[in-house]
Order: C-alpha cells, then structure tokens, then sequence
C-alpha cells in the first residue's frame, strides 16, 4: 500500500490544516493537555507516595513498598563473577568501582520481612512457562538481574542467550524456562515513514503479539519520554490521524500508556498470564534531593555516594511520569500489579553506575560531572530487589 506522502511542520504544530480547522483542533487540544496536567498535579498532594500498589495480592497482607532499608552482610545475593549476562553498562565492581557496601543493604516493609529470593523455587514452579520484560533499560536492567538471581541459584543449569532487537532471551534449557526481555521504550510503536521515524501513539499492534504469548509479563515505560535532541527516539510523532513535531510530554507519554492499557485489557488473557508494570525509577543527578548545605553546593551528581537515605517520605520532586501511570492504571478495567518501586529506589543514591560503566571512556570517568550515569543500576543491586518483589508477588 502506498503511503502518503509527509510535510514536516516547521514548527511543534501538526501537518497542514486550514487555518480555521486547525485553529480550532489546537485550542481543543491546549485545553484537554491543560486538564488532564492540572488533574495529575493534583494527584499526588506532597512527595510522600504511600498508595501501594493497585491491587493487593489475595495471598499477603505485606505493604512492601513502605519500609526501610536495612545493613545485612549476606547480601548482595550473588556475585558479579558468577554472572556472565550483566551488560558492561551495568556491571559497577568489574569495571572498577572502590565500594562494596552498597551491596549489603536489604530492603525491610514496616510490617513485614519479604522471602528471601530462591532461584530454583522459581525454577520448578516456572516449567515450561515464559517470563517477558518489555519496555526501555531499566526493563532490561531488571531482566539481567532475575536471569543473574535464578542463574546463581542453579549454577549447574544449561543455559542459552540469545541477544538482538527488539528481543533478547535467556533460555533455562533443564526446565524449560524462557526469561526474555522486549525493547519498547515507548510500549507504543514506531514506524520509519520516508526516512523518518514517526512514533504512534494510539498504535501497539507491530509488537503486541510477541507479548501476549508470556505467562509473566512486566512493562516499564517512563525516561524516554524526557529525552530531547540527540537522544529522543523518533523524528515525528503521530496521534488520531495528525502529525507533530513535539507536544507535551506528559500527554504524550498518557496518550501512549492509554493505548497500551487498552490493548492489556482486551487482549490480554488474565486466567493464564500475570500481568505486571514497573513504576518509574528514580534518577540521581540533583545533590539538593538529598543534601543540604555546603555538601549539595560541592557535589553534583550521584558520583562518590556510598549510602542509602533514611527515612519513608520522597526526597525531592515526585516524578511525574508516575502520576501518568497512576492515572492510566487506575482507569484499568484489570489493572496489572503495579511493582511501587519508585519510593524505596529514591533512597537508592549509592546504586547508580555512575563512572563505573564498562561503556565510558577513561575521559568521561574522569569527568563524572559530566558522565556520571545516575539512572540505571548497577548489577549486583537494586534490581535484584524489584525481582525480590516480583518474586513475592508471584508465588507468596
């Protein structure tokens, strides 16, 4: 089929209209943008987060994203050497970095004590089945760290690693077990239409297949919908018919998130697949977030922190990508299990990759300022966490 051809807009405004048409679109798009921002504004009243996850597990009273973190010297839960699946970008102690007590940290609910995470436990139950990540690289940090956990309790287990894109899979050949992760930085698609890459908006359907055929699926969507210039993943972006250049993002990322929860709800089997959706994660790059005085004014990024924050309230600013999720999820007629990861990984500051990444040069480590990375995780780490929630909210 042909496709029509594109005039980019010179401007964030949508291909040609008449002016009065157009005029009028605006004005109704300005002002449904204006009421669904000032509506998650007001979502959240502060920079506590204390909802919980949408639904509770029927099989536990545990409240298990409002807790602290607690020193415990048998973690981490495995180590980096014994792991041959951490991608250079997250594996913090090979590629140098001084500290270890960041490992040693476990995180503790208010009322309860979690499981503690047992890979073969998860091996037997999980026979045959397939467990699916889909979303941008926190998705895929997460998915290192479950195949890293599960790994590390089996070491004698064949195994089987297939990389590439959009789809990378780890295969458990003894059992059967598929534990794959899917890169959809958008969850929506994106299409290259005359050599540009348009991102659709209200369209799932080049990728929904792939997913609907996993037995745990766990999205995340969130960073990219931030990143601008040299970094932004698509040329133009396509919704209800009209091309922009740009638009809020906050309404994009909605716009995006509703088409994909539509999608959840109508095609999604629930009596055989879990269904999961990983909060936002916190980034690190703003000392004032966690430190005041002369100690905020000198340090400028995540580089050089050793120790979680205290406390069970959000330092700094609540992301508002995650009042989009809450907003879409809520509206859900099954709404996935939402992994509230995003207080307890705020207190995070010493977890971060920062200059120890495999994918820096001896240059950037020596300008963290500049290259510190404050947004993924390192391996051993947090996310062995979020898969120790995961973890509890399967089988517990």
């Amino acid at each position: 089929m042909a496709v029509r051809s594109l005039q980019i807009p010179s401007s964030s405004q949508p291909l040609p209209l008449t002016s009065a048409v157009f005029f009028l679109l605006l004005l109704q798009w300005r002002n449904s943008s204006t009421a669904l921002l000032l509506k998650l504004k007001n979502h959240h009243g502060g920079h506590s987060h204390s909802s919980g996850p949408l639904f509770q597990s029927n099989r536990s009273s545990c409240q298990m994203f409002t807790g602290t973190w607690v020193r415990d010297d048998s973690y981490p839960m495995y180590q980096y050497s014994d792991c041959p699946f951490i991608d250079p970008e997250f594996n913090c102690q090979l590629y140098g970095r001084p500290d270890s007590g960041y490992l040693k940290y476990r995180w503790r609910p208010l009322n309860c004590e979690l499981p503690r995470f047992n890979g073969k436990e998860f091996l037997e139950r999980m026979k045959g089945k397939t467990v699916m990540f889909v979303g941008d690289s926190l998705g895929k940090d997460q998915w290192e760290s479950l195949i890293c956990l599960i790994a590390s309790s089996a070491p004698s287990t064949s195994t089987q690693m297939t990389r590439g894109l959009p789809l990378s899979t780890l295969k458990f050949l003894d059992y059967g077990l598929t534990v794959s992760f899917y890169k959809a930085p958008y969850l929506v698609d994106i299409d290259a239409i005359q050599g540009k890459r348009v991102l659709r908006l209200e369209d799932v359907s080049n990728n929904a297949d792939v997913w609907r055929s996993a037995d745990v699926l766990s999205f995340n969507t969130g960073h990219w919908w931030t990143h601008q210039g040299s970094q932004q993943g698509w040329d133009l972006i396509e919704s209800g018919g009209t091309y922009y250049q740009d638009m809020d993002r906050l309404v994009a990322m909605e716009r995006a998130l509703r088409a994909w929860a539509n999608w959840a709800d109508s095609k999604v089997d629930r009596t055989r697949t879990q269904l999961f959706f990983l909060a936002i994660s916190p980034t690190h790059y703003n000392p004032s977030d966690w430190s005041a005085g002369p100690t905020a004014a000198t340090t400028k990024n995540c580089y050089g922190e050793t120790t979680p924050m205290s406390g069970t309230m959000y330092p700094g600013a609540y992301p508002e990508q995650m009042r989009v999720v809450d907003e879409v999820l809520r509206g859900m007629k099954s709404p996935p299990y939402l992994l509230d990861i995003t207080l307890l990984s705020a207190l995070r500051k010493d977890c971060h990759p920062s200059v120890y990444s495999g994918e820096l040069s001896p240059d950037q480590r020596a300008n963290p300022g500049r290259s510190a990375d404050c947004s993924h995780w390192c391996l051993p780490g947090l996310p062995d966490t979020w898969n120790q929630l995961l973890y509890t909210a399967m089988f517990y």
